[in-house]
């Protein structure tokens, strides 16, 4: 079970996140960073170190946000 980056980020984009990654899969554009969930090894280092609660674990993504499970995925398809 991956984790992801919502729409928090947008516009934010503080790096603490990339920083804490051990495995690399979090990449940005000049919008917002993204997890790739074929990195992610789910340990969960991103997600307390976020300063804007962007990142959630795919199950427990807020009904309001789970489009960015699907747009996360899509950053690393290109």
């Amino acid at each position: 079970m991956a984790y992801l980056i919502t729409s928090a980020c947008k516009g934010e984009k503080a790096a603490e996140c990339v920083e804490v990654c051990p495995v690399d899969a979090i990449r940005g554009d000049d919008e917002m960073y993204y997890i790739d969930p074929d990195t992610c090894i789910d340990c969960g280092a991103c997600e307390p170190v976020c300063p804007v609660d962007a990142i959630y674990e795919e199950d427990f993504v807020p009904e309001e946000e789970q489009e960015y499970i699907e747009i996360n995925a899509n950053f690393f398809q290109d």
